[in-house]
């Protein structure tokens, strides 16, 4: 078998039987042919000798560990459909791991500058309060955007003072909310959601739209976006920004880690960790800019 049909073939099983996007297939369709210009042998005959060279030969031409790892991936998807097929009794790809990609630090907003955004909301404009508490929420609570869109009304405990949010994987956590998040989500609530239309499926949905259904990520993402330009913050800055604000704050003013890790739903501690980083990070600067040595 020739890697154009063997191609075709992996491309026909992602797409009618995984259901992936045709750019993810034209993605995997390059990176496969770029092994195929390396080794110069047929998808049968190519060996883990053969893998460890074109990964070298990658590096050396300064492809990102991120692009290495995307690589090595539909490598792992190819060889193993190929197995599946009976192409092949192996797959030459197993024992190769994903080159370590450094994280990069999020971008954090100060305090002041968090408040700045919030103040730049014209509260005399159509669903003001609305806008306001959204983002109130996702840097008073750390929640993800997705999860200010899926909020349900069912399952807000203001008067107790917490929220139950459905995170990835379905996975439910409580997480206290600040008073002024809840002085915005109320006054939203009581004075705004009721002059919305509301389409049937969304009669649970906290958020609605002028439309009646719940706001998408992108709207929210292109509210914060306007309301950042119009405080004059030239940082960029996504609704991702406000978590990763909400939990570097935390961790700087000495939260445990297990805490902060429980708030944002990550499943593993080394994850929350960046935030270590951050801090860490900012220590530096400030060391950097007021010790008495480096001014001399």
């Amino acid at each position: 078998m020739n890697w154009t049909n063997a191609i075709q073939g992996f491309k026909d099983y992602l797409k009618f039987e995984r259901g992936l996007s045709d750019n993810t297939l034209a993605a995997y369709s390059r990176d496969l042919s770029l092994l195929d210009q390396s080794s110069g042998k047929g998808p049968t005959s190519i060996s883990a000798q053969d893998i460890q060279q074109f990964l070298i030969s990658l590096h050396e031409q300064g492809t990102s560990p991120r692009s290495q790892g995307r690589i090595l991936s539909a490598l792992r998807g190819f060889f193993r459909w190929m197995q599946e097929e009976q192409m092949r009794t192996d797959d030459p790809s197993l024992l190769f791991e994903n080159p370590k990609v450094g994280r990069k630090l999020p971008v954090v907003l100060s305090v002041s500058e968090v408040q700045s955004i919030l103040e730049a909301i014209p509260m005399n404009a159509p669903n003001a309060t609305r806008d306001r508490a959204i983002i109130e929420l996702l840097y008073a609570c750390g929640l993800r955007v997705s999860e200010v869109c899926t909020l349900k009304r069912s399952l807000l405990r203001l008067n107790e003072g917490y929220i139950i949010v459905t995170g990835k994987g379905n996975k439910q956590r409580l997480v206290p909310v600040h008073k002024e998040a809840i002085k915005f989500l109320e006054l939203y609530l009581e004075h705004e959601r009721p002059h919305l239309p509301c389409k049937p499926q969304h009669t649970d949905t906290v958020f609605l739209s002028v439309r009646g259904t719940g706001l998408t990520r992108q709207s929210i993402f292109l509210k914060i976006k306007h309301f950042t330009a119009q405080a004059g913050i030239k940082k960029n800055i996504s609704p991702h920004s406000l978590r990763h604000s909400f939990a570097t704050h935390l961790m700087e003013g000495g939260a445990d880690l297990r805490i902060v890790q429980q708030l944002l739903g990550h499943e593993s501690i080394t994850t929350t960790e960046i935030y270590t980083h951050i801090s860490a990070q900012r220590l530096s600067e400030e060391i950097a800019t007021y010790h008495p040595l480096n001014s001399l």
